[in-house]
């Protein structure tokens, strides 16, 4: 089978196309024959070194994937050869991620992909969505779940709407009932935020953001899911109601992160710091749940008309997608793995 690899630390060059053998589903495994494989930063930033040690031996690169469950080992239930699946954390603990012909993983990191939902959409969740998930129900007087009407009544604030976390944050918050506003950086990224689901969009750059925000918001904002805390910090605590949470997944941008304690005492604000790989299984099974029953009910459509715009490169091409997504690409960067997927993919909606 063909497959992408690397052996050491690097920038994209490190990265080769092999042959090697059809790897065997060994007890509570699964092997996937993969369609589609999505690439996020984390995926270059650990082969780059800037996240993770050097390889010991041949790693397969990227999280994400979605495709058809090939075979089963030994003890696996409700999964069977046939199946259309959508993974992630592929290469967590793991050198077998997603940019190969056919990869194995622990069964439960494989989800059933509804009928009718691309493989494009399956390739687009993992880390994102699991991401947004876990920044969602973080808050202290908020759910541990969602599902429609979890979020009702509550107002959430999604910084960098137009990216892959903030697109799957929208959705799903939307999905769960709650009133979007977003942050952005201009009026392209704003069309994509309004494209995904947001109530309101706003230019984080406008001198009066914070009121635009607040007209929004009259009570104050209940929950921010944050990219770039150290930029965003003064915003977020001009808009927040006391006792709101800040969910921060990432620093965009590296700004440090200078917090006045009085201030926040008087907010009782509530930061939570989210990283998929040590939020623990029982988050990471509630999060592949529930966003597996929001793909049942079409709420996570990618697309630009969506506000995912889709990047595609063949797997030959997998260090020109890593490239696409270090230098920051808009939306989704996708690899095809299989050879027909837009035919793949036509004939599920066909179908369902």
């Amino acid at each position: 089978m063909k497959a992408i690899v690397y052996s050491e630390s690097g920038g994209t060059d490190v990265l080769r196309l092999v042959q090697r053998e059809l790897p065997e589903p060994g007890p509570g495994e699964v092997r996937v024959r993969v369609a589609v494989s999505g690439v996020n930063p984390t995926d270059w930033k650990s082969r780059s070194g800037a996240t993770a040690t050097a390889p010991d031996g041949e790693v397969v690169p990227n999280q994400d994937g979605s495709g058809t469950v090939d075979a089963v080992g030994e003890g696996v239930t409700g999964l069977a050869p046939g199946d259309r699946v959508w993974v992630y954390m592929a290469a967590q603990g793991r050198p077998t991620g997603t940019a190969q012909e056919f990869t194995v993983l622990p069964a439960e990191r494989v989800l059933p992909l509804p009928d009718g939902v691309g493989f494009d959409v399956g390739a687009a969740l993992g880390v994102p969505a699991v991401t947004a998930h876990r920044a969602l129900t973080v808050a202290e007087d908020g759910p541990r779940r969602l599902a429609p009407g979890a979020l009702a009544g509550r107002t959430v604030l999604v910084a960098g709407g137009a990216g892959a976390v903030g697109h799957a944050a929208i959705q799903l918050a939307r999905w769960a009932g709650a009133t979007v506003v977003a942050t952005v950086s201009g009026p392209r990224k704003a069309e994509l935020a309004r494209a995904a689901g947001a109530h309101h969009v706003v230019n984080y750059r406008d001198a009066d953001a914070a009121e635009q925000v607040r007209r929004a918001a009259p009570d104050g904002v209940d929950q921010v899911v944050e990219l770039a805390l150290g930029a965003n910090l003064e915003l977020d605590l001009a808009v927040v109601r006391p006792g709101a949470s800040i969910a921060v997944y990432a620093n965009d941008g590296g700004v440090p992160v200078e917090l006045d304690v009085r201030p926040n005492m008087v907010l009782n604000t509530r930061f939570q710091f989210v990283l998929m790989y040590t939020m623990g299984q029982h988050n990471l099974d509630a999060a592949a749940q529930d966003v597996t029953a929001a793909l049942r009910d079409g709420a996570l459509p990618v697309g630009e008309e969506h506000g995912l715009p889709l990047t595609r490169f063949p797997l030959e091409r997998t260090a020109d997608a890593h490239a696409a997504v270090e230098a920051g690409a808009v939306g989704k960067v996708l690899i095809d793995v299989a050879g027909d997927v837009a035919g793949d993919v036509a004939a599920d909606v066909a179908g369902a």
